[in-house]
């Protein structure tokens, strides 16, 4: 009796592989062009034509909007791996450095500013792994300032 029921199942599978791999041919014949005729080769010196009629291609891909943090993120992200690292970090901040040197006698050391930046760092890496996810570096993000009560 087992050996019925097996059978017949074996069947059954066998008949469902064989209707999705015809169907799936069937598919990939139907997107494939149209064989090229040998018979009547055009002029090398003639541009080639086609009258492309009622024909339409398919729909260009759509750009996703980024919101104003992802495209922060991604200006860091430099090498598109989703995760900010400590080098990516530090890499964009020498305007910043020219910032806290504020009267312009470059007392302030490079390593000063390191220790500033790696201090904001660790404090924006909740788990201590040396790597920002998007949502540890939303936490980064500059206070937005005041704006003036009209548009003058």
């Amino acid at each position: 009796m087992n050996r019925v029921i097996l059978a017949a199942l074996a069947v059954l599978l066998l008949g469902a592989a064989a209707v999705f791999w015809l169907t799936g041919r069937e598919a990939l014949e139907a997107g494939a062009p149209p064989p090229a005729l040998t018979a009547a080769a055009p002029a090398p010196d003639t541009l080639p034509s086609a009258d492309a009629g009622d024909l339409r291609g398919p729909a260009p891909p759509q750009a996703s909007e980024m919101t104003r943090e992802q495209r922060r993120f991604a200006r860091y992200d430099r090498n598109g791996d989703r995760i900010v690292s400590r080098t990516e970090l530090m890499a964009t901040r020498t305007a910043t450095f020219r910032k806290l040197d504020a009267d312009g006698n470059n007392l302030l050391t490079f390593e000063e500013w390191a220790v500033t930046t790696g201090n904001r760092f660790k404090a924006a890496d909740a788990d201590g792994n040396l790597q920002l996810t998007p949502d540890e570096f939303r936490r980064t993000a500059p206070k937005p300032g005041r704006r003036p009560a009209c548009r003058c």
